[in-house]
């Protein structure tokens, strides 16, 4: 049965160019109906140039809050009154929301790949030997996540040394450009590159050997679609422990969530939304 929008309904969406294809919507209606939260989320399509105008809106029809996805993390930070910590040390923003009256901006990228790691795996990343594959946004975002979190060493291997030592750098004391060779003594190995992504000419291809790893060593894709990457196909035939990027999807809008509502997200039903929407 749909909810009833009422006078008192208030408005989050997430703004982007394209953003049709978005499986916000989906994931933060089912949190909203399950919490009887009176709000309703929509996408809105926001060309390169216009992010101010957003959050412009945001403010003056008192908007719950907004996702922003490209082209935008870097525009909106100047629209918002306050950055967190996190984001501005990454120089984006993904979730904007209302704190004492004014609008603020936040990365929860990271922050949702580190609380998926321990959701999904029970792993805690404190003290782990990471090595990341890529050097891209998104690595930016979980190289940050794993040094705020306590990680042992955080080695980001990517072609272009000054983009590893970019992504290195985030992540502070740990972090450092790593080669292949590390992966023999990691603890845990996150793709964060296209490779294995199914829309993408790399869709068949596997990202690093997997026979170089230890037997304890877990191996983490962000890709969620597909489902199972052949990395993770020749990581789970190694009988090592894997996970998608399901998890970092749906907890950074459960912290997005939280900051629009002060409510404790229902991660189990946003976990369904995502996979009824990737099933149809």
């Amino acid at each position: 049965m749909p909810r009833t929008v009422t006078a008192t309904t208030r408005l989050a969406a997430v703004i982007g160019y394209p953003v049709r294809h978005s499986m916000s919507p989906a994931i933060h209606n089912a949190a909203f109906e399950a919490c009887r939260f009176d709000g309703i989320y929509l996408a809105m399509p926001v060309a390169a140039g216009r992010a101010a105008q957003a959050v412009a809106a945001m403010r003056s029809f008192d908007w719950l809050g907004l996702s922003v996805t490209m082209p935008h993390k870097q525009a909106v930070m100047a629209a918002c009154d306050e950055l967190t910590p996190t984001a501005e040390r990454l120089g984006a923003v993904n979730c904007v929301f209302w704190r004492d009256g004014k609008v603020v901006g936040d990365s929860t990228d990271g922050e949702g790949y580190v609380r998926g790691l321990q959701a999904d795996l029970g792993v805690s990343v404190d003290g782990l030997r990471c090595v990341m594959i890529g050097a891209g946004g998104a690595a930016g975002a979980v190289a940050y996540s794993l040094g705020q979190s306590g990680a042992g060493e955080v080695m980001v291997v990517n072609r272009t040394t000054s983009k590893a030592e970019a992504v290195a750098g985030l992540a502070g004391d740990a972090g450092r450009v790593g080669t292949l060779d590390d992966l023999a003594t990691a603890d845990l190995v996150i793709n964060a590159t296209p490779i294995g992504m199914g829309s993408t000419d790399l869709a068949d291809d596997v990202a690093f050997d997997v026979t170089v790893l230890n037997n304890q060593a877990i191996v983490s894709d962000l890709i969620y679609h597909p489902a199972q990457t052949p990395l993770l196909k020749a990581a789970q035939a190694r009988g090592l422990r894997t996970q998608n990027g399901l998890p970092m999807l749906v907890h950074q809008a459960v912290a997005a969530f939280e900051h629009w509502t002060g409510m404790s997200a229902p991660v189990d039903v946003m976990t369904a939304a995502v996979q009824s929407n990737l099933d149809t």
